[in-house]
Parts: structure tokens; sequence; C-alpha cells
């Protein structure tokens, strides 16, 4: 979408957009489902459940922390 076209989309119509783009790849699905299903889970936790690399699920967590699906909190030396 080119910058000079986004005054045609309403504010709502730009928001959706970005949101689903940031769903847009079957890992950060995945993510998603299981952090619903428990909210605790860190990058090393995910990786039990997701079959890719710790790296690549925490470049997905920081997509989706990015389009605010996802928030964090700091538990010590952990954040889930």
């Amino acid at each position: 979408m080119g910058a000079t076209k986004m005054h045609f989309y309403t504010e709502h119509q730009i928001e959706m957009a970005k949101l689903c783009k940031a769903l847009g790849h079957p890992a950060r699905i995945a993510i998603v489902e299981k952090l619903i299903d428990d909210d605790n889970l860190n990058c090393t936790d995910l990786r039990y459940f997701i079959p890719l690399a710790q790296a690549t699920i925490s470049r997905h967590l920081k997509e989706l922390f990015n389009s605010s699906i996802i928030g964090y909190k700091v538990l010590g030396n952990n954040s889930f």
C-alpha cells in the first residue's frame, strides 16, 4: 500500500490491515493459540510446542508485541 493512497482509508481499516498482516503467518497463529491456553509461557517454553528455533519464535513474538496483539510481564530474569 503506497503512502500516497493511505488517505483513501479510514484509521480503522489501516489498523485492521496491520493486525491481519501481523497474524498472517501460521507460526504467529500457533503462538497466539498457545498463549490463549497459557499466558505464562516464555520463548523457551513455546519452543516445546512449536517446532521452530528459539530465535525464530522470539522474532515472531516481537512482531506480535509490536502489533499490540500480545504483551509481556517480567518476573525475575524471565519475560512471559
